[in-house]
């Protein structure tokens, strides 16, 4: 079994960096997700007994106080750190400036929903996965 510091990559495209014990994370580790999002934690037995999660766009999530596009603030993250652009310039998504989409789809994130081919594909058009 796996044991020692190592990097182990899940079939998601997900990667585990970090101590390992009997086969599972165990000690201080971090998860990189495919998106650029990470979660850095103690693990014990391959649980996590603390840990602290990391959008994409370095927003820090928190479990207590968190009030990140809650019912009253709606705003981007990147609205936050930059402030509003100027009247008539719309920001509708995050990313400033945003993917480009062809018309009739719909943005997922990670790619895009195609409603006439029921199929998801990232940005570079490579598939991702069926609706």
């Amino acid at each position: 079994r796996m044991e020692g510091h190592g990097f182990y990559k899940l079939p998601t495209g997900t990667e585990y960096r970090g101590a390992l014990w009997d086969g599972m994370f165990h000690g201080e580790g971090e998860l990189l997700f495919p998106n650029g999002s990470t979660y850095r934690a103690l693990w014990h037995r391959g649980i996590p007994t603390q840990g602290k999660f990391v959008f994409a766009d370095g927003l820090e999530y928190e479990e207590k106080n968190w009030h990140y596009c809650d019912g009253y603030d709606r705003r981007f993250y990147t609205e936050i750190c930059s402030g509003f652009k100027p009247p008539g310039i719309p920001q509708l998504t995050n990313l400033d400036p945003p993917q480009a989409i062809p018309e009739g789809c719909y943005d997922c994130g990670d790619g895009f929903y195609n409603p006439e081919t029921r199929v998801i594909v990232d940005y570079k058009l490579r598939f991702l996965r069926n609706a």
